[in-house]
């Protein structure tokens, strides 16, 4: 099978897996996908330290509205799981803290979560053998449903939706800091958030809310803009059940497809993925009457797909919001199942229109017509943006503390518009004194052809040692190195810094980064 061949089937496997809920909890330091050992944490920062007190005696630890339930050896790694609560709420915040007993690199790595889960203890452990101590929290309720914001008495639940926002990851902040502290008699150095999805919201929202929490942070594909993108991803499954047309899968892939086809060489080098779709004007009109195995390509067809790229609009066709980038998989947020066929919207979607917009655990979201789109729209924003939504462009506190982020983004990830990610840093840039300025604190690498937190295309690697590195020593990332492997590695490239783009040198492998420039125009 040729490399573009299973490029193709590997971003439509990954739309697949994500419909499934196949979404890591908690992202390790190598990213999602990570597998055997861990790789080599950063060098100490001081290789002689070592505990000033038993583990165990951190149960004695007195911190703010805070009950240390358990603090046990487990081996080299001491283990301590605390509850913070907020009085007179009655919420519980659980917190996992992991800090090396032997061989602590002087740092602290705050960990996130996937979907509506805040994140969980497994978080702790590929940190923790990279030598750093490590936190996790699940922000107040355990699991992956959203049901945790609607309380008994039918009403929002506002404290747990608060901690899940944005408390529960600051307060595993504050109390992982405090327990490494005790456990050693010394603070870390540096601390550094690692998560992405629903971590990299997490991260972003430390930056916007906390400056003071983190020295860097590393945000892969960030849910933010939350009450945004979780209207936008019932778009297509509205669209189909109004208008009577299910659009099958085959076909939404083959739309996919076809869009790779027709721009995978704007930039100059067929390789079977779009280096940038924001180049790409491909028009699923020139499908119609194209046969396939699950029936023949219509005019209807094409309309639904052409809207799922363009984004959701109101009812007079003005957009709400960005779309779905061209070379992106449709089928996780637009598909159809079962005979006959029936559009299918995401298990978190409808989580966010029952428990939080409606209210109500049995509504039904066949009910929303296109003027409901819009008034559900406009009350998610309202009602839930300044507590989740994460798209606040003023970072000047954490830019004046000498904060630092690095955001990366998959172009082809068919759960949270890759376009939504630019948004955003393009209002960075312009509130924060324009690239150069704001290149000084945060950088943006857009990954081509890649996935939800990876799979597709060359996806990226080394990103937390990249922002370690630019933290610690003033060595800002100009690229990051992106890898495809199929078994052995097949593929090398450079991410540049947004708004450039890799560019082929004119010679030499183009399966080799070294055959490419960073530009910002091919």
């Amino acid at each position: 099978m040729s490399v573009r061949r299973s490029l193709r089937l590997s971003i439509f496997a990954a739309s697949w897996a994500a419909l499934l809920g196949v979404v890591a909890e908690a992202q390790p330091p190598g990213g999602r996908g990570a597998a055997g050992p861990a790789p080599a944490g950063p060098p100490a920062l001081n290789p002689d330290v070592r505990p000033a007190r038993a583990c165990e005696s951190l149960a004695e630890v007195s911190l703010p509205d805070t009950t240390i339930e358990s603090a046990a050896a487990d081996g080299d790694v001491c283990m301590v799981t605390a509850v913070t609560t907020h009085p007179p709420a009655g919420d519980r915040v659980t917190i996992w803290v992991g800090i090396p007993l032997t061989g602590w690199n002087g740092r602290f790595l705050g960990t996130g979560g996937g979907g509506f889960s805040g994140g969980s203890e497994r978080g702790v452990s590929g940190p923790v053998a990279q030598g750093f101590a490590a936190g996790a929290t699940d922000t107040g309720h355990a699991g992956g449903s959203g049901s945790f914001a609607l309380g008994d008495d039918g009403r929002l639940a506002w404290q747990l939706i608060r901690d899940n926002g944005h408390v529960g990851i600051h307060e595993m902040t504050v109390t992982g800091k405090a327990l490494t502290e005790a456990l050693y008699g010394a603070a870390p150095r540096y601390s550094y958030f690692n998560g992405c999805s629903t971590g990299g919201r997490q991260g972003l929202m430390e930056a916007q809310r906390y400056p003071d929490d983190y020295d860097g942070i590393m945000s892969g594909a960030p849910a933010i803009n939350w009450p945004k993108l979780h209207v936008q991803q019932l778009w297509g499954p509205m669209l189909m059940h109004n208008e009577g047309n299910p659009v099958a899968p085959c076909k939404l892939d083959a739309a996919t497809a076809a869009s790779i086809e027709a721009c995978d060489t704007i930039d100059g080098v067929e390789d079977g993925f779009i280096e940038d779709p924001a180049r790409c004007n491909f028009d699923p009109q020139t499908l119609v009457g194209t046969p396939l195995e699950c029936g023949t390509f219509t005019a209807a067809d094409a309309s639904i797909v052409q809207r799922l790229w363009e984004g959701p609009t109101r009812v007079d066709g003005t957009p709400l919001w960005v779309g779905m980038p061209w070379g992106t998989g449709l089928t996780a947020l637009a598909g159809s199942r079962g005979d006959p066929l029936e559009p299918e919207a995401m298990g978190i979607t409808l989580d966010w229109f029952r428990y939080f917009l409606a209210q109500d655990p049995d509504f039904d979201w066949t009910t929303v017509t296109p003027a409901g789109f819009e008034r559900l729209w406009e009350q998610s924003v309202e009602q839930f943006g300044l507590v989740i939504g994460t798209d606040n462009s003023d970072l000047t506190a954490f830019r004046d503390r000498g904060g630092k982020a690095i955001v990366w983004h998959g172009w082809a990830d068919p759960l949270i518009s890759a376009a939504g990610t630019i948004d955003y840093y393009e209002r960075v840039t312009a509130e924060m004194g324009g690239r150069r300025a704001t290149g000084e604190f945060i950088r943006l690498f857009m990954a081509p052809g890649v996935g939800h937190c990876g799979g597709g295309g060359p996806t990226p690697s080394g990103q937390l040692e990249a922002l370690i590195a630019w933290v610690e020593e003033g060595d800002a990332p100009e690229t990051l190195t992106a890898t495809l492997r199929t078994g052995d590695v097949v593929r090398t490239r450079p991410l540049c810094s947004y708004p450039e783009v890799a560019r082929y040198r004119g010679n030499g492998s183009t399966d080799d980064a070294a055959s490419f420039v960073c530009s910002e125009g091919f």
